[in-house]
This record gives structure tokens, C-alpha cells and sequence, in this order.
């Protein structure tokens, strides 16, 4: 098992699809997915060349572009994992992929950063609070929609096993940075959470919205909500790029520990215990883009 750093972070990182996992490396992505029959079914594919252009060594712009690129990779890998999973072969490409992703990310903006503003917006032209303090409100109101959210969707039987395969490839990760074996006996002591999970990347983009919305002053209620789009982008990366700082740092500095507990926190609410035929899944994935990744002429 590798133990050098340079092949640890920060190029590995995953997902939880439908019965399954992905896994992505810094050239390829494997997927593997739990059929019906109970048998576990693989797909493997080549990144495109822009996660190894130099675009995405520029700080701030490679979170801008990454973020959008990981949208449309998971959200038709999450689609293709659901027809494994359900043994069905329509597949959603192209112009239906694209409208589905862009549909996506307008309920997701709309939502956790529209309605909160519009919320605060009026909470401060009726109730005479300054705009400090309707900043403030705003994000407090974000970060409730956030939790509630979370909170509910862990309710849903479908997403409990989501959750548990996202469970499943935090502790296939960990265990590989560890250096320890991949085996599910060995997997499962692993910790559920993980500094470089897209729940924190969320989590920082909200505490963010609150400091750097709260620096743009009183706005009228029409250029609030234009702001919040518009300075979606520079907020991404800003905590794209602390997520990076946090994850080299978390071992090294006690603070950063301090910093990083409320995302990790949070993540209690997207993971759970996974089984042992669940990270047979994981394992399985992770073994998959680990091998095209040392392998790069048999891809």
C-alpha cells in the first residue's frame, strides 16, 4: 500500500451513487454499482483534459471550474448508476444531461442562497434591523435550510443506504491514507468523515456567504439577490481552496483541527455506518481507478 503523500492527496476523492461508489483520480473515474442479482457491476472512463490543464493549478479558478465539471460528471454517473442498479439501459445524455445539471444548480441557488436573502431582505426593510445584522439573519437562515434539509433527506430509506455507501467511500479513502489494507474488515474501522468531502466544501461556502455578503453593505432587495449569483463563483473558489489548505494542514496544526470540526460535524448528517457487502462496493471502485491511474496505457 502507498504511503508517500504525493499519490494520497489531493487527487483521490469520490462519490456515492445509487448502490454504489465512485471514485475519481487525477486521469480516471471508476465506478462500481450492486445489481439486483447481487452481483457488482463496474464502468471505468477517462477524465476529460481539463482536470489536468493548467487551469486547475490556478488557485480560485481551478474551484470555479472543477466544481462545474464535477456537477455534470456526478450528476450523469449518479443517473447511469441508478439504471445499473435498477437493470435498465436508458441512459441520459447530451442535452437532457446538460438541462438536468443546469436544473440542478438553479433549485440548488435558488434555495440556499436566494431564499435566505429574500428572506433577510424583508426581515430588514419591515422589521428596521441594519444591514449588518440582515447579513447575519441571512446566514443564519442559509444554514438552517442547510441542516433542515440534510436532516430530512437522512429520513428517506433510498437516501439512508445514499448516505451509507457515501459512509462506505470516506473509509475506503481514509484507509488508503492510512496505509492501511483494503479489505472490508480493515475498511470498516475507518472513521465515517473526511476533511476534503463535499459536504464541508458546502458548509465553508455558507459560512463564507455570511463574511463576504456582509462586506458588500445595505443593498436594495433586487441587487441582493443579483449579488448572491453573481459572487457564487469567487465564494466557490474561495472555499474550494480552503478546503485544500484544511485537508494538507489538518494534521499538522491543532487549529485547523479546530477549524475543520464543524464540517466534519455536518457530515454526520450525509454518512452512515455502511455494511460489509457496501464496502466490498467501495473497495471495488477504489481498487478500479487506483489500477487505471498506476496503469495510464491500459486505459
Amino acid at each position: 500500500m502507498p504511503s508517500d503523500k504525493t499519490l494520497r492527496l489531493p487527487s483521490y476523492g469520490g462519490q456515492a451513487v445509487m448502490e454504489g461508489v465512485l471514485m475519481r483520480g487525477r486521469r480516471n473515474v471508476a465506478m462500481a454499482v450492486r445489481t439486483p442479482s447481487g452481483e457488482i457491476e463496474t464502468y471505468q472512463e477517462e477524465l476529460p483534459n481539463l482536470y489536468r490543464s493548467k487551469w486547475m493549478k490556478i488557485p480560485f479558478i481551478r474551484g470555479i471550474i472543477g466544481l462545474w465539471d464535477s456537477l455534470n460528471l456526478g450528476t450523469r454517473l449518479l443517473m447511469k448508476s441508478a439504471n445499473m442498479s435498477s437493470g435498465e439501459d436508458e441512459q441520459i445524455e447530451g442535452a437532457a444531461l446538460t438541462g438536468t445539471v443546469v436544473v440542478s444548480l438553479l433549485l440548488g441557488v435558488g434555495i440556499f442562497f436566494l431564499l435566505p436573502a429574500f428572506l433577510a431582505g424583508l426581515a430588514q426593510k419591515y422589521l428596521g434591523i441594519t444591514s449588518w445584522w440582515s447579513n447575519l439573519l441571512e446566514g443564519v437562515f442559509r444554514l438552517l435550510i442547510l441542516v433542515i434539509y440534510l436532516a430530512a433527506m437522512g429520513r428517506v430509506p433510498e437516501i439512508q443506504r445514499v448516505f451509507a455507501y457515501h459512509g462506505a467511500e470516506h473509509k475506503t479513502i481514509n484507509a488508503f491514507e492510512s496505509g492501511t489494507d483494503l479489505t472490508p474488515e480493515a475498511v470498516a474501522r475507518q472513521t465515517l468523515v473526511h476533511p476534503r468531502c463535499g459536504t464541508s466544501f458546502i458548509l465553508t461556502l455558507v459560512l463564507l456567504s455570511v463574511l463576504i455578503f456582509s462586506l458588500l453593505g445595505p443593498l436594495p432587495l433586487h441587487w441582493r439577490l443579483i449579488s448572491r449569483v453573481l459572487m457564487l463563483p469567487l465564494i466557490s473558489g474561495i472555499a474550494y481552496e480552503y478546503i485544500r489548505f484544511a485537508a494538507n494542514w489538518m494534521d499538522k496544526s491543532a487549529l485547523v483541527r479546530w477549524l475543520v470540526k464543524p464540517n466534519l460535524w455536518l457530515q454526520k448528517l450525509t454518512t452512515r455506518e455502511p455494511s460489509e457487502d457496501m464496502l466490498e462496493v467501495s473497495i471495488k471502485a477504489f481498487n478500479m481507478m487506483l489500477e487505471a491511474e498506476n496503469n495510464p496505457a491500459e486505459v
